[in-house]
């Protein structure tokens, strides 16, 4: 006798999907080659939505110097403004949805700068340029090179020149000198001294024909005045001629001197101080004028020209001939007559007849 059992159809375990008996039916390598593409599908699909939430990113300056790049990139670290570079380095990029903001930001600091070009305009003159370009080319010129000096100094951050040249002609009253202004910003708890200044002053000039330092004004950012008043009286804290100012600071320490040589006898040594500022008027005045005094009466008239001539006449006789005593001497007066009576006739002999005429002397 034998036994059947007999097994419900539900607790049968279900059929295997396709997908998993195709997987379960790839060997070893077939299946590490699948799961590597798998993960290379993930990891494209992961990249792609990162890089799709990022922002677009634009263009914030361009063509900038290494000195103004480095001032950008620490402001922008200084502000977590992420920013990165063109192919080149020749831009710096930003976020879109920040370009606007960060350039307001960065134009508030002073940045960018800016290069000063010097005569390097100089060098791209094209053909047909007229005369007037030239002169502007030049000035600009001039200025830059006179701006790259002046930055030089190490109490200068940046400055500015601006050159007046005014154009010469031929009449000589009606000639303008040339002048010039200067503008500095002064770095963090600096400043210029009196001599900084003046060598300020004579740079330009020296650098400008006919130019003079008392033409040359030197401003600071905040609009004060640093070099001479127009006068050109040197003051406290003021720039200027550099002789000017050794010669009033000698004479200060002359009447110093002159006071303690003084009072020290009479008080001692130590009891007395001295202290003389010098106020030394410099100003030079050149004037002309012309004069016109109408002829009033005969002896006050006004001499316009005169002329003097001079002539010779001819003197008495003088003597003639031969040198010598003989004819040194004055010709005499005349004995005979010159148109005297014929003397008569006298009858000689041998029937000769003599005829006497009258002689005169020369």
């Amino acid at each position: 006798m034998s036994a059947v059992a007999e097994i419900p159809a539900n607790s049968l375990p279900p059929a295997a999907p396709a997908w998993s008996r195709r997987l379960a039916a790839l060997d070893r390598g077939q299946r590490l080659r699948l799961g590597l593409g798998v993960v290379l599908l993930l990891a494209v699909v992961i990249i792609g939505l990162v890089m799709g939430r990022q922002a677009d990113w634009r263009v914030l300056y361009s063509n900038l110097s290494d000195k103004d790049g480095g001032a950008i990139v620490a402001q922008l670290t200084t502000m977590n403004v992420p920013y990165k570079f063109a192919e080149g380095g020749g831009a710096i990029l930003v976020p879109s949805d920040r370009v606007h903001d960060v350039r307001l930001r960065l134009a508030s600091q002073g940045l960018p700068k800016g290069s000063v070009t010097g005569f390097e305009l100089m060098e791209g003159n094209r053909f047909g340029m007229t005369q007037f370009q030239e002169r502007l080319n030049f000035q600009r010129g001039l200025e830059g090179e006179l701006t790259r000096t002046i930055q030089s100094i190490e109490s200068v951050e940046t400055a500015r020149v601006h050159l007046a040249l005014p154009n010469q002609n031929g009449f000589f009253r009606e000639q303008q000198k040339p002048s010039a202004s200067v503008l500095v910003t002064l770095r963090g708890g600096r400043t210029l001294d009196r001599a900084q200044i003046a060598g300020i002053v004579h740079l330009v000039a020296s650098s400008v024909p006919g130019m003079t330092p008392s033409s040359v004004s030197v401003l600071d950012d905040t609009g004060k005045l640093l070099s001479n008043p127009p006068d050109g009286t040197p003051g406290a804290g003021s720039g200027g001629d550099a002789q000017q100012l050794q010669y009033v600071q000698q004479i200060e320490a002359l009447y110093s001197r002159r006071i303690l040589d003084i009072l020290e006898p009479v008080v001692g040594r130590s009891n007395v101080k001295a202290q003389v500022t010098a106020d030394v008027d410099f100003s030079q005045t050149e004037s002309t004028s012309e004069q016109h005094r109408p002829n009033q009466t005969a002896d006050s008239g006004a001499v316009r020209s005169q002329q003097v001539v001079e002539s010779t006449g001819p003197s008495s006789a003088q003597p003639a001939g031969v040198p010598g005593a003989t004819s040194n001497q004055p010709p005499a007066q005349p004995a005979a007559p010159v148109n005297g009576q014929a003397a008569p006739l006298t009858p000689g002999g041998g029937g000769d007849t003599h005829l006497t005429l009258p002689t005169k002397r020369t």
